[in-house]
This record gives C-alpha cells, sequence and structure tokens, in this order.
C-alpha cells in the first residue's frame, strides 16, 4: 500500500469511527427520560380510565397525544392528525380514531417508515380500571420520546408517527390504516412496532419478524446490547417459541408485504390484568429498551432502498 493510499485509508476509518461516536452519543442524550416516565405515568393514570376504545378515557388520550405531537413538532399526515372510522365487534359498533403525524425525512421524503403503537387499553371491568402502563402506554410514551429525538437529529426518511386505536379489539386501528392509507404503501419501507416494551424479568427486548427478512436480521444482528438489555430475535414461527407474528398492529402491515419489526417484552403476571400499573413498569429497562429501538431505527433509515 502506497503512502497516499494509507492516508486515505486511515481517514476513511477515523470517519466511521467519528460516525459511530456521533450516533452513540447523540443515544445517550436522545431524550428526556424524566419525561419519557412521566408520560407513561399519566397515561396509565386512573384519569384515564383505561383507555377503552370509544369511550371518555380514550378520548382523552388522543387529545393528550395530539397535544404532545404538537409540542415535538411533528405534522399531520393529512389535513389532521386524527383518522376516524367506525367498525362493529359483535353486536356493538365502536367510534375510534387514530392519530398519524408525520416528520419529513432530509433525504427520501417520499419513502417512509412507520412506527406505530396503540394507545387503547381495556377499560373498566367490574368497577376495576384496567390502566395499561406497560400495555401500551409505553409504547405510546416511547413515539413522544422518538419525536423528540428527531427534533434534534432529523430522519433520512419520512416518518409516519402512528397510535391506534382499537388494537384490543382486534386490530382495528392498523387495518383501517392499511386499508385507507394516506400514502401509497409501496413507499412504505418498514414497520416498526412497539407494544410492551417497559418491563422484563431478564432484561429482553424482542424483535419479531425479521426471519421473514435477511436485511433486517443482519440489522438486528449488529445492534449492540448490554447487560441492561439485551434484543433477542425470535417469536415469529421459526423458533418453537409462541408466534407472535399477528399478535399486535404490525400483523396489517405484514399482511400487506411490508417488513417489519415487532418490539414487545414476554407476558407477566399483570398482562391484561388491573395491576398493570405505572409502578410495576421497569424504568431502566424501558429507557434502554427505547434508546435501543432508536439505535435499529437509525440502521433502518440509512437503508437507500426497500428491504
Amino acid at each position: 500500500m502506497n503512502k497516499i493510499a494509507l492516508i486515505l485509508f486511515f481517514c476513511f476509518i477515523f470517519q466511521g469511527l467519528q460516525v459511530l461516536a456521533q450516533t452513540d452519543s447523540a443515544l445517550t442524550q436522545a431524550f428526556n427520560e424524566k419525561d419519557l416516565l412521566k408520560h407513561v405515568k399519566s397515561l396509565s393514570s386512573d384519569a384515564f380510565q383505561g383507555r377503552r376504545t370509544g369511550e371518555t378515557g380514550a378520548i382523552k388520550a388522543r387529545k393528550y397525544i395530539v397535544n404532545q405531537f404538537h409540542s415535538a413538532q411533528v405534522k399531520p399526515l393529512g389535513k389532521a392528525f386524527e383518522q376516524a372510522f367506525t367498525f362493529r365487534k359483535g353486536s356493538k359498533q365502536y367510534n375510534a380514531v387514530n392519530v398519524i403525524g408525520q416528520i419529513i425525512g432530509t433525504e427520501f421524503p417520499k419513502k417512509y417508515i412507520v412506527i406505530s403503537a396503540h394507545y387503547d387499553h381495556e377499560g373498566i371491568k367490574q368497577g376495576r380500571i384496567y390502566n395499561g402502563a406497560d400495555d401500551n402506554a409505553s409504547g405510546v410514551s416511547a413515539l413522544f420520546a422518538i419525536a423528540e429525538y428527531f427534533k434534534t437529529y432529523p430522519p433520512k426518511h419520512t416518518v409516519i408517527l402512528a397510535a391506534f386505536d382499537g388494537e384490543e379489539l382486534g386490530l382495528q386501528g392498523s387495518k383501517y390504516y392499511v386499508n385507507h392509507p394516506i400514502v401509497s404503501l409501496n413507499d412504505i419501507l418498514v414497520n416498526l412496532n412497539l407494544d410492551m416494551i417497559s418491563r422484563s424479568d431478564k432484561n429482553e427486548l424482542f424483535a419479531v419478524g425479521t426471519s421473514f427478512n435477511k436485511n433486517l436480521k443482519y440489522l438486528i444482528s449488529k445492534v449492540k446490547t448490554t447487560s441492561k438489555i439485551q434484543l433477542v430475535s425470535g417469536h415469529d414461527g421459526f423458533d418453537g417459541l409462541e408466534n407472535w407474528t399477528y399478535a399486535s398492529d404490525h400483523a396489517n402491515f405484514h399482511k400487506k408485504n411490508i417488513p417489519f419489526i415487532y418490539f414487545g417484552v414476554a407476558d407477566h403476571k399483570d398482562y391484561h390484568e388491573p395491576t398493570d400499573d405505572y409502578e410495576n413498569i421497569h424504568p431502566e429497562f424501558y429507557t434502554e429498551a427505547v434508546k435501543t429501538i432508536l439505535a435499529v431505527f437509525t440502521d433502518v433509515d440509512n437503508v437507500k432502498t426497500h428491504f
């Protein structure tokens, strides 16, 4: 190797290390961690009455989400944040509303990454409030943290932040969205779905869906993990574990042949119980989970073509 080539080689290595250092620094200071926890605590408080689709608590939660999107300078995807729809389950008709925002990409404004989380939960049953702190105030609050991160570190692709309604009643919000898309489904690069990400006795955050896409599998494999959190691929029907491919809103993107990663934790004793309260989440794990999701997003955002 001649002298000039050697200099260029070391310049290339140095620039690569600079990018890695900048990424690590950005994730360390990604968002206000106290605000992340504050939003989970608020959305899972009794004041929101379990956020049952169509009921007072869900309406209050929707307004809360819109206000936070405004604060984070998120713009509506379309004329307004709200995408209203109705559906029937059994003999009952529900009035539901998705909350959909966008952050315009700096390099690929017409290509989209959807980051989603459902905001509805079980409501009140037999006089007890099912607050749904992990399921899924945790995912919605992560949307706010991610939006905050983008104020300082804008995405290359346009990011759609989708707070879906009616997930607990059959993935209704995401179903309506993919059947009534505001942008072409062909322009969506991937769906990153966040549903239950705030607690794990084993410090495990699962990334579901990589078995369907070798590029996503590669991206997940190179994400750094620590003793605070382990990012584990699986639960997508190929490893003998419970299959979560159709467990949450990512399922409707998958049915439209849109690549997805579903981030979630294993079921715990408070899953779909009135004890799924803020006091039972794991704050340090939750904060690390959101940072890990941002690390995956950064790798996805750096891909210039469809997966």
